[in-house]
């Protein structure tokens, strides 16, 4: 079949776009294959460029690389040049075509070559044509293909890329004009543009900005270090550099000019520096010396608070800023006072080291700061220490303050007591030799706890437990440095325990604020320290006048209340605070002994105010008498576990003689020794029984004999039915097991395990204690729930011990407290969200309202 020449006019007139996109992606797709490597190269180049690469080597590294990057152009231009091949039209078309189904621009290409002249065959002819135009005209543009994928298998046209883009948002296109100024120029570019650059860079702690010497007159002033970078333009040797500043030439040869084209030193001392050559300068370099920064301690400020929280102000200094400091507290060892547990030798110790603190924000070259610290819990703890200040700079340059002789601050404990137990504290961890020491002064201290030495059976308790735990460490000489913090840990606990206490009964916080209070003034305590004391005071006194008011609504009816005595003096609250007031106005005029005057008379009309009130007491409740049958009952148990445990220590030390042993105090002591609380003849326990009274007996017989109390007492406790009162049932019933293993544990000399058994039982009292308490407050609750609000008389009224009146039968009211009981502060939130709702209700009355609103911005 012939072919024509081209495609008739119509259909190459619409092919014409499709077309020429085509042709151009054909060369597009063919520059890409053959040039790559090209492009590529170029890429690289311009990106180093862009960011400065040529600025920051030797000129002969330029130069190599140029070169190298000349040839590499060269072999890419020349291989894509041999291997470029030129797209023509018909290659594009052909394209085209090929996308086509049945290829219909070939096919209106052709010419027939059989049939013509036969009407039916050039029919045919024109309708397959027509069929291929109509093809045709649907033809659009092919797309080029540029994956490169084949002939860059290592993808280092994408780094070619990644180095333009980095180029590009990191650096400038003008840098790349720069690249000129490195190649040699002649005189007459040298006319152009500076022969020499150069630039004083401060150290970047300083903060102060780079200096450009170009600008720069004839004199220099400069930090230590600071960092000069010239640069050399023009013929290699043209220009040199002569300095005296860095003492990088401290040889025959210093000031000799230094020929490279790029030099770098740091200002160290002043001298001089000149660039030598045509249009050089010279200039007399001054050094601004980094001075060590410089810190003082400040008298002024310096305080202690009530727990011992330390604060030491402190001033620090420094050129360009200081970055950080320390404190060091060492030990004063020629001013400790050597005597008693200081005598032996120390135990070596670390200075204490404290970080100190900085500014967070603003400026540090002059600040003042304080170290606030709690120290009370170190060993030395008010022993004389010197403090020494370390501050640094950004330089390393250490600077230090005058050592300050002071005693190191910590809590002050003003309970005798609980300050004994501090003392022997210090004295163990001063030396582990003291361990022995330690256990004789407290077995002393603590020789008669039923004088009133304790307040609480729980801080007796944990002393001994701490004197066993001390006693068998030293004994078998297995006081390490672990067993010596836990040791020293535990008293201090308990020196906590006996300073501030674990009650919740009101009186007798009050009691112990007094005494405080009065060992405070009588040892010359700071004010800020018996002012806390002083508030802790009034704090107890508040507790205890509201609870006596509600103790007093509860037990006093509004029938059965005692009328006061018609010539007794009444006190007001307001009498006691106005006290209290002139007991803390004398202490800050310094009156010291009259304050103590005022405090023991306040104590003295307390105390008997508590005795007037125990007056006309009844006799006590089924309830009281079990809860005290039950506190013996736990005293004896502790007694016997005693013993038990000095039977077992002289198991290990039988060469001593009963009360002879250092862990032994006797057979006939007070609380917690042995056959403690021994009871004189007749004084059994209701039945005739005698628990405590076991001399003649073994420890076993008495432990039964305690045993069968304890079921009696459990017999005849009130409560039953309740669930407290059952749980308290339980508990006894568990007590009563764990005697019954201590009796079996003793008869058969298992002293370790008797003591086990023992301490079970004791804490199953206590339990037993508590659910018995509950109980009682619970049927006390429900008595006067059960008693109604009934009226009394018109003349009958009800007095508290300080003589205020809470109400009056057919009164609307009362001039006191309005609310008397546990449920004040939820009575208080209800009656607020009452107002508040109230308030919102737009429905009320404008006057209802306002007055609403006045109550709530009051209240």
């Amino acid at each position: 079949m012939a072919r024509r020449n081209s495609l008739p006019e119509p259909i190459e007139a619409g092919l014409r776009g499709p077309l020429m996109l085509t042709w151009a992606g054909l060369w597009a797709e063919r520059i890409a294959r053959a040039f790559w490597p090209l492009w590529s190269l170029v890429a690289v180049v311009a990106g180093l460029l862009m960011v400065g690469m040529h600025d920051l080597v030797a000129l002969s590294a330029v130069r190599t690389v140029a070169a190298i990057a000349g040839l590499c152009a060269l072999w890419a231009l020349y291989h894509g040049a041999a291997r470029f091949r030129r797209p023509r039209r018909d290659e594009a078309l052909s394209r085209i075509d090929r996308t086509l189904p049945g290829r219909p621009l070939a096919a209106l290409a052709d010419v027939q070559a059989v049939g013509a002249g036969d009407d039916a065959s050039e029919d045919l002819w024109k309708a397959h044509q027509a069929r291929m135009a109509t093809r045709a005209a649907t033809a659009r543009a092919v797309e080029p293909d540029l994956r490169l994928a084949r002939r860059d298998p290592f993808g280092l046209r994408y780094v070619a890329l990644m180095l333009l883009v980095v180029g590009l948002l990191f650096g400038s296109v003008w840098r790349v004009g720069t690249v000129a100024q490195v190649a040699p120029r002649n005189g007459a570019d040298l006319t152009t543009g500076p022969a020499w650059e150069g630039w004083v860079e401060p150290p970047a702690y300083t903060g102060l900005p780079s200096l450009y010497l170009n600008d720069l007159e004839d004199t220099v002033k400069a930090p230590e270090g600071s960092r000069v970078t010239l640069r050399l333009y023009g013929e290699a040797g043209a220009l040199g550099v002569r300095e005296t500043v860095s003492g990088r030439a401290d040889d025959p040869a210093d000031g000799a000019a230094q020929t490279g084209a790029d030099q770098s030193f740091d200002i160290r001392r002043d001298g001089t520096l000149e660039i030598s050559g045509a249009g050089g300068r010279e200039w007399d370099v001054v050094v601004t010396p980094d001075r060590a920064p410089d810190v003082e301690i400040v008298q002024d400020g310096a305080s202690t608070t009530f727990d011992g929280q330390m604060t030491q102000p402190f001033a620090a200094r420094d050129d360009h800023g200081v970055t950080g400091g320390t404190a060091i507290f060492r030990l004063d060892l020629d001013n400790v006072d050597r005597r008693h547990g200081l005598a032996a030798e120390p135990d070596p110790r670390e200075p204490i080291e404290l970080d100190l603190p900085m500014p967070i924000t603003g400026d540090r070259a002059e600040f003042t700061e304080s170290l606030v610290e709690n120290l009370s819990q170190h060993p030395w703890a008010h022993l004389p220490v010197t403090l020494e200040l370390r501050v640094r700079d950004a330089r390393d340059q250490a600077g230090r303050s005058e050592p300050r002789r002071m005693d190191l601050p910590a809590r002050r404990f003003f309970d005798p007591l609980a300050a004994a137990v501090i003392e022997q504290r210090r004295d163990l961890l001063w030396s582990k030799s003291n361990g022995k020491r330690v256990t004789r002064v407290l077995r002393a201290v603590s020789h008669r706890p039923e004088e009133g030495l304790f307040r609480s059976e729980t801080a007796y308790l944990r002393l001994r437990v701490i004197l066993r735990r001390l006693d068998t460490l030293v004994r078998h000489d297995s006081l390490t440095d672990e067993a010596q913090e836990e040791t020293a840990q535990a008293l201090w606990d308990l020196a906590v325990l006996l300073e501030d206490g674990d009650i919740g009964d009101a009186l007798e916080r009050m009691r112990q604020a007094q005494e405080r209070l009065s060992e405070a003034m009588r040892n010359g305590a700071s004010d800020e320290e018996i002012a806390q004391l002083m508030q802790e005071l009034r704090r107890a006194t508040e507790d205890y006048l509201r609870q006596k008011q509600q103790q007093t609504a509860r037990e006093n009816g509004p029938e059965g209340g005692q009328q006061p005595p018609q010539d007794g003096m009444r006190m007001t609250q307001d009498d006691l605070q106005k006290m209290m007031d002139r007991i803390q106005e004398l202490m800050e005029q310094g009156r010291m002994a009259e304050a103590e005057q005022a405090l023991r008379e306040f104590q003295q009309m307390m105390e008997n105010m508590r005795v007037t009130e125990g007056q006309g007491q009844q006799g006590k409740s089924p309830g009281q008498d079990a809860m005290e049958g039950l506190a013996d009952t736990l005293r004896q148990q502790q007694g016997l576990s005693d013993q038990a445990f000095r039977d077992l220590q002289e198991e290990f030390n039988p060469n001593a003689q009963a009360g002879e042993s250092e862990s032994n105090e006797g057979r006939d002591g007070g609380l917690g020794r042995g056959e403690s609380h021994q009871r004189q003849p007749g004084t059994g326990s209701g039945d005739g029984r005698q628990p405590g009274d076991g001399a003649q007996g073994s420890l076993a017989d008495r432990q039964e004999a305690l045993r069968r109390e304890l079921e009696r007492q459990r017999g005849s406790m009130p409560g039953a039915g309740t669930e407290e009162g059952d749980a308290a049932r339980d508990a006894l019933d568990r007590a009563g097991r764990a005697m019954e293993g201590a009796e079996e544990a003793l008869r058969g000399d298992d002293l370790a395990e008797a003591l086990d058994q023992q301490s079970e039982a004791m804490d199953a009292l206590r339990e037993g204690m508590r659910n018995l308490g509950e109980a009682m407050a619970d049927a006390q609750r429900r008595q006067q729930g059960g008693q109604g609000q009934a009226r009394g008389q018109p003349g009958d009224q009800q007095s508290d011990p300080l003589g205020r009146t809470p109400g009056r039968g057919g009164q609307v009211g009362t001039r006191d407290s309005l609310l008397q009981g546990e449920d004040v502060y939820r009575r208080a939130r209800e009656l607020l969200d009452e107002l508040r709702r109230r308030s919102g209700d737009g429905d009320r009355p404008d006057i209802e309202l306002d007055y609403l609103q006045r109550l709530l911005d009051r209240f």
